[in-house]
């Protein structure tokens, strides 16, 4: 009876650790093959692909610009492939702090207010906001426009949207969804003035140099940095490594021959500096 009790005992520590053995195996191999979500390993870039020549697409619908070449370049560096999402300017930081998206690289100022809710890359651009005025305006700087009857355009979510929020007291602030509608309201007379940054501006005169009038000299200078989720400082550490690495291998001076040469050397002729 005591040798049964014995082989029976003996019998079921041996199914134990054949099973323990087995539940082992298991998760080992499960860690090999990846049986567990695995983590995202491209680096999803959002971006308005809707400001050229830095965000933008081509003509079969990919995207394309100073941004869109940034945002690879970065990516080979982190040998990490990239894929770029297209959201509303005023959607990306939203989708940054939810997880839908890893960076922002979409021409972002990096202000104080929106330090608050996600950190910025080193800068990597500098620029201001301007005005673009009517061709008879009587509009000459900012302070021209903060008067009762006036009517100032901006894009929302822009810097320029909180300047007027902010400093503009008198006039009224026409705030629109695209870049293009504030120019229209200039275009036709109904918008004494629309606030953007120089690039903008110059870009928007040189479609309509019938019509308007750039006021170039910023009257608040700016910097443009990549947006990242707060408390990812290994990903800020690596793009700020990026970024001193391209800029000692002219890189940013490539892209600038490539997309801005025109207005380069129009910046150059006017007495401004120019961005990177």
């Amino acid at each position: 009876m005591k040798l049964l009790v014995s082989l029976n005992l003996a019998r079921a520590s041996l199914r134990w650790i054949n099973c323990h053995r087995a539940v082992v195996g298991f998760w080992l191999i499960c860690s090999m093959v990846g049986c567990s979500p695995k983590p995202r390993t491209a680096l999803i870039v959002g971006m308005e692909l809707a400001y050229p020549p830095f965000e933008m697409t081509d003509e079969q619908g990919h995207p394309k610009g100073v941004s869109v070449e940034l945002a690879y370049a970065l990516g080979k560096f982190l040998h990490r492939e990239v894929e770029i999402q297209n959201f509303p300017f005023d959607g990306l930081i939203p989708s940054l702090k939810t997880g839908k998206i890893d960076l922002i690289i979409s021409s972002m100022t990096a202000t104080s207010e929106r330090a608050q809710s996600i950190d910025f890359s080193d800068p990597y651009l500098r620029t201001g906001l301007c005005l673009l005025t009517g061709t008879n305006s009587t509009v000459r700087s900012i302070q021209d426009l903060d008067q009762s009857k006036r009517v100032l355009a901006v894009k929302k979510g822009t810097t320029g949207h909180s300047y007027a929020v902010e400093k503009i007291k008198h006039a009224t602030v026409l705030v629109l969804d695209k870049e293009s509608a504030c120019v229209l309201e200039v275009v036709q007379g109904k918008a004494d003035a629309f606030i953007y940054d120089q690039m903008s501006i110059f870009k928007n005169w040189q479609r309509h140099q019938e019509t308007t009038r750039p006021l170039l000299k910023p009257f608040q200078e700016e910097s443009w940095a990549m947006g990242i989720r707060k408390g990812n400082s290994e990903l800020l550490q690596q793009v700020n490594q990026f970024l001193t690495d391209f800029r000692a291998k002219k890189g940013f001076d490539a892209l600038a021959d490539r997309y801005l040469k025109e207005q380069k050397e129009a910046f150059r002729q006017m007495g401004y500096p120019f961005y990177f």
